[in-house]
């Protein structure tokens, strides 16, 4: 679809299951399960809806997905649908190589485990000609987690690869990756979560990764328990939607399971 002078497309990386309980936070099942049905585990699935964006002559990729190369023990747990994400490019006309950006919103696996591939036996990087551009609190969390933290990143298994050949970028805060897209520091999902603002000739779109993941989060106090600061993803949450609102713009939803483009 176009949004003013640059295009933009979803792209499917699978789905995987993780627990609702934890998705939702403080709203209670009775509430969520009205419109969200979870498993015998209490899990619910949970889309992996990626964005390729066309602008300048770049071809840009917000998140990577789980990627190919999980555990046994994070495939029981996940239960993870095959890695796509490169059938769903070769339907835009795409290669991994013809990738020139990747937008990291946050570097969780379900973000950033598609970074690295195991292609032949190998472990590659996915999109090798591309620089994956993500925030530097993210990254510093990643690399030395705390102790809050230490289960939430996989530095070794989905990142010291681009580490060693040094194909990433790190943002401090506010960035223009280019005239149209802009990458803001939100924080509050994990420490350096990042959200992506389009706007070009008048049209607006926010792709918010686990600000608003998905519909039942439009609520404001609905927040997952995974967040490292309810204060910050509902402050964040908030200011989105107004500007949202006041743009007459679309929300880009990538783990709802229904609808990945709304209005708010």
């Amino acid at each position: 679809m176009k949004l003013g002078r640059i295009e933009i497309s979803p792209v499917s990386a699978g789905y995987y299951w993780s627990d609702g309980g934890a998705a939702f936070g403080a709203l209670p099942k009775v509430l969520w399960n009205k419109t969200v049905e979870a498993d015998e585990k209490n899990r619910i699935r949970f889309q992996l809806s990626l964005l390729l964006i066309r602008a300048d002559g770049r071809n840009i990729l917000i998140d990577t997905g789980c990627g190919n190369h999980l555990n046994e023990k994070q495939i029981k747990i996940y239960s993870p649908s095959e890695f796509i994400l490169f059938q769903e490019l070769d339907k835009l006309g795409l290669s991994r190589y013809d990738i020139t950006d990747v937008i990291l919103t946050h570097l969780h696996f379900d973000h950033a485990g598609g970074v690295i591939s195991i292609i032949d036996g190998k472990r590659e990087l996915t999109f090798p000609n591309a620089i994956h551009h993500i925030q530097r609190k993210e990254w510093n969390m990643a690399e030395n987690p705390d102790e809050l933290n230490q289960a939430a990143y996989m530095f070794e298994e989905q990142l010291s690869l681009l580490a060693s050949l040094g194909k990433y970028r790190l943002i401090d805060g506010l960035d223009n990756l280019t005239p149209e897209i802009q990458l803001r520091l939100t924080g509050g999902h994990t420490v350096g979560t990042q959200v992506v603002c389009m706007e070009s000739e008048g049209e607006f779109a926010v792709y918010a990764g686990d600000i608003i993941p998905s519909q039942p989060h439009l609520s404001l106090p609905v927040i997952s328990a995974y967040d490292v600061s309810r204060e910050d993803t509902f402050r964040a949450k908030k200011s989105l939607l107004s500007e949202i609102r006041s743009k007459n713009g679309i929300l880009l939803l990538n783990h709802d399971a229904i609808e990945f483009v709304i209005k708010v």
